[in-house]
């Protein structure tokens, strides 16, 4: 590796030319790639929820829907608004009690089961319906939401999820710059601090940047990608590569010591040992990211795919970038040094491991609530309720409630044959069920006796279609409830025993979808992550035992960070609890193997036990912590900032963990090599040392 090391130090200036260059196509690219800001698109597209949304769109050219409500209106004002939202493009249909019974029919002179799903009298209030000729979260969809608020001058309020994901794609396109400029100032405060030179966090942080900018704009190949990996990717993609950068100063500065007249051979000597040490490393975490592409819903592909070529190309750029810019300005790097402020731990790692059973009583009385708490966490999955409260859809969301009883509504999709006199029946049947406020279809609005020719063309166009016809249902439930889940197996059995083809559709059965799927993902993604990690180490550490150890404690670190919202009564949204530990064991693993490797070499020395844990420990303690507030400070500060809880509740879990995962390596680890030395070394190769025949130690060739 020092053959590419010195063949990157002769062409340092190039390399950094072609670097800035690449900047261009990568800024192109990352504007270029269109965002998906709806987490229910990710679902298996085989499910019948997600394959009634095509038949809303091929029969009835309908993608996605929202609910219209406005205040204090007269009916006249009502009619021109309506004329309004209908002039937008791609708004495919506006149905609203007007449009159903007609402009002279006042809706004060219908009967109160009628009027009250369109009016709520004491607040004034009208309930109107959209449909868009797209899908929930395309571009045309969002965009006529934003028209529709325009041409009414914010006089209505809408709710559904294509507003929820409009507001949330306002919201992420506002906040993501300060996520990344927040993360990179509390980074370069810690590196400030920790480092032994005031410049060379700004070199770091270039670097990384960079790779963060070709890492975005080779996003385009995928077509698209989630707003959670936009928001995630820079943050992320800083807090687990930036151990490399500072492994490859480091080395840097001890390879100065041995060519003190040749810098540029220390540097080609530096580069080959961070690329041995840091491609170890960088594979786990990759590995860890790897896993979440075996999800079914594909938002954990989507992230997965994007970190994992993240991590790739910052092991890239840290073992040519970044060398060719301490290179290029080295003496100004000689200029800003000062001395350390990380004391040295030899006392704090003789105090640990002479302690060692009181931090293995701490650990065995902490197990169990931990698994407990971890296990019993409560996850949330409607988004909606988790965005600011002064948002258009969040207003809207409570006006529905309020006004109208209803917290969300969808749709059954049955055949267009079924008479009506079935029809109403099978309505009947729906609206009896618990927290059902109505089940409203073209029939049930004229009643069996009026033949199908006598109904106007919209009524039919809009709720009959060649092959089905449109049944819509009112909740009380809150989408994601027990409540409305229970109910949606009790419409979905009612609408089958009618018609065995029909569908139920909608955000809510989607909803319901995602909260099955995701729990079978949980334990897929657990399984391979701790498999794919487990195999690593084995390789890496030629061991039998330490892979057990290792992930063993990394995974206590994982039940210790995510028992604690249970214990808090926090709930943490769904996808948390599927990526949290796989990122946390794939980043923070790292630190184990890096004491690991150290507490191996001490032995192969033919030093005894608890010397070479004292060693191993004192000596990984300031790359461990350094490590950990680097991951801490990349995330706490997105945490604290982002507004959408997805965003900042994701952020604060893994800035919490990386402080739990460097406590526990810390504290645990030490504990463990204590008691499991002699099984160690004798399933691990690598651990005793060569003997003469005097039986002497042999020191390793190191």
């Amino acid at each position: 590796m020092e053959k590419l090391g010195r063949v990157i130090v002769r062409l340092r200036i190039p390399i950094l030319i072609a670097a800035f260059l690449l900047l261009i196509p990568s800024t192109m690219g990352y504007l270029g790639t269109k965002v998906n800001y709806d987490v229910l698109y990710y679902l298996p597209s085989n499910i019948e929820t997600i394959r009634g949304q095509d038949v809303l769109l091929n029969d009835f050219g309908k993608g996605a829907y929202a609910l219209v409500m406005v205040q204090n209106m007269s009916a006249e004002e009502r009619s021109k608004l309506t004329e309004k939202i209908q002039s937008v493009d791609h708004v495919a249909e506006l149905i609203s009690f007007n449009n159903l019974a007609g402009d002279t029919v006042p809706v004060e002179l219908l009967p109160e089961k009628y009027s009250s799903k369109f009016y709520n009298k004491e607040s004034d209030t009208t309930l109107m319906a959209i449909f868009f000729d797209d899908t929930t979260s395309s571009t045309d969809t969002m965009d006529a939401i934003v028209n529709i608020r325009k041409v009414t001058e914010n006089r209505c309020f809408i709710a559904g999820m294509s507003a929820v994901v409009t507001d949330t794609k306002l919201l992420s396109e506002k906040e993501t710059p300060l996520y990344v400029g927040i993360a990179v100032l509390l980074v370069c405060i810690i590196l400030a601090v920790f480092m032994d030179s005031f410049l060379i966090p700004v070199f770091f942080m270039l670097s990384i940047g960079m790779t963060i900018l070709y890492n975005l704009g080779s996003n385009i190949f995928l077509g698209e990608i989630s707003y959670v990996s936009k928001a995630l990717t820079a943050v992320l993609q800083l807090g687990v590569t930036l151990d490399y950068s500072i492994f490859l100063w480091h080395s840097f500065k001890e390879m100065k010591e041995k060519y003190p007249e040749d810098h540029n051979e220390a540097m080609a000597h530096a580069i080959g040992n961070t690329f041995t040490s840091v491609l170890g490393s960088s594979i786990t975490t990759i590995a860890g990211f790897i896993a979440l592409c075996f999800m079914s819903f594909t938002l954990g592909r989507d992230l997965g795919i994007v970190m994992a070529k993240g991590v790739l190309m910052g092991v890239i750029g840290c073992v040519t970038i970044l060398p060719a810019f301490i290179m290029v300005f080295e003496k100004a790097l000689e200029k800003t040094m000062h001395r350390e402020i990380m004391p040295k731990f030899d006392g704090v790692a003789r105090f640990i491991v002479g302690k060692y059973p009181i931090f293995l009583i701490i650990f065995a009385l902490a197990l169990a609530p931990a698994i407990y708490g971890y296990t019993n966490t409560k996850v949330y999955y409607d988004l909606s309720d988790t965005l600011p409260e002064d948002l258009n859809c969040s207003k809207a969301n409570q006006m529905l409630k309020d006004n109208f009883d209803m917290n969300s509504m969808y749709m059954v999709l049955a055949d267009s044959d079924m008479s009506p006199k079935e029809l109403i029946e099978m309505g009947n049947e729906i609206k009896s069920l618990d927290g059902v406020t109505f089940a409203l279809s073209a029939d049930s609005l004229m009643g069996p006796t009026v033949p199908e020719e006598m109904l106007p063309e919209k009524i039919l166009s809009n709720l009959k279609g060649e092959n089905y016809q449109i049944m819509l249902i009112g909740s009380d439930y809150i989408i994601a409830s027990d409540e409305i889940n229970a109910q949606i197996n009790s419409v979905n059995r009612i609408v089958k025993s009618h018609d065995a083809a029909a569908m139920v559709v909608g955000e809510a059965p989607c909803t319901k979808d995602l909260i099955t799927i995701t729990d079978q993902d949980f334990k897929v993604v657990s399984m391979v992550s701790i498999g794919a990690i487990f195999l690593i180490i084995f390789f890496v550490l030629k061991s039998v035992s330490l892979p057990v150890i290792l992930v063993s404690v990394i995974e206590f670190a994982i039940f210790i960070n995510m028992c604690i919202p249970f214990y808090t009564k926090t709930e943490i949204p769904f996808i948390a609890s599927v990526v949290i530990g796989t990122i946390q064991l794939g980043a923070t693993v790292d630190y184990a193997i890096l004491m690991t490797t150290r507490y191996k070499r001490e032995r192969y020395l033919g030093n005894d036990k608890r010397t070479s844990i004292q060693t191993a420990l004192a000596t990984s303690i300031p790359s461990v912590i350094v490590s950990a507030l680097g991951f801490f400070a990349a995330t706490f500060g997105v945490g604290l900032l982002a507004s959408i809880d997805m965003i900042s509740s994701l952020c604060m879990l893994m800035a919490r963990g990386a402080i739990v995962s460097m406590f526990v390596v810390i504290l645990i680890l030490p504990s463990f090599f204590m008691i499991f030395d002699k099984i160690i070394i004798h399933t691990s190769v690598g651990f005793k040392p060569k003997k003469e025949k005097n039986g002497k130690a042999v020191p390793a060739n190191t």
